[in-house]
């Protein structure tokens, strides 16, 4: 049997486009959807964790709602899977409460 993990990081995370690259080493999207898109906005607290669930701002999914709805919950399993994230301190300063977006994406085939 194969379990998969998600490789800890030996440094904390010192810019958002780490914590983006970091978030995106837990997604996986769906079966079925190239080329679809969903954009999350969220807020982190100084420790890594989130400020409420992420919504979803911008959605493309073909299909119907119960698909969309599909799409947009793995999006936000794959951020639950990767978190609490480890702020480096300059980071986590300036992070809690700020608003923050990532798009998750499936690959067109």
């Amino acid at each position: 049997m194969i379990i998969a993990t998600v490789q800890s990081r030996a440094d904390p995370l010192k810019t958002m486009d780490d914590v983006g690259a970091a978030l995106m080493e837990c997604w996986s999207p769906p079966s079925g959807t190239d080329g679809a898109f969903v954009t999350l906005s969220f807020s982190f607290k100084r420790d890594g964790s989130l400020i409420g669930t992420p919504r979803p701002t911008a959605i493309n999914v073909e299909g119907d709602q119960k698909a969309r709805e599909a799409f947009v919950a793995a999006a936000i399993a794959a951020m639950d899977k990767c978190l609490p994230l480890e702020f480096a301190p300059s980071l986590a300063a300036g992070i809690a409460g700020r608003v923050y977006t990532l798009e998750f994406k499936s690959p067109e085939n």
